[in-house]
């Protein structure tokens, strides 16, 4: 499950899925772009979506201002599961 929130720019991440106008392809979810790369240049935020050696989005924001972005939450743990403490062969 993804959540839509709203965040300072300052705070984006590479995986955050940014909204980049109307894009390519006609169904409106191709307008949503994963962030590769987050730059501070010059006081500003620099938040890049795609390749950097190809067509790519580039975004500036003031650090403090809002940007909507989609986050996946972060993974959940996996349980510990006890392995048997006997690993001697049998022998047949």
């Amino acid at each position: 499950m993804t959540t839509r929130i709203t965040v300072a720019a300052d705070n984006a991440r590479i995986g955050d899925i940014i909204y980049n106008g109307l894009g390519s392809g006609k169904h409106p979810t191709y307008s949503w772009e994963a962030i590769t790369q987050v730059n501070s240049v010059d006081g500003l935020i620099q938040l890049i979506t795609g390749r950097l050696d190809g067509p790519h989005g580039e975004f500036w924001f003031e650090p403090e201002e809002s940007v909507v972005v989609v986050r996946h939450p972060p993974a959940a743990p996996k349980p510990a599961i006890a392995e048997p403490h006997n690993k001697r062969p049998h022998g047949h």
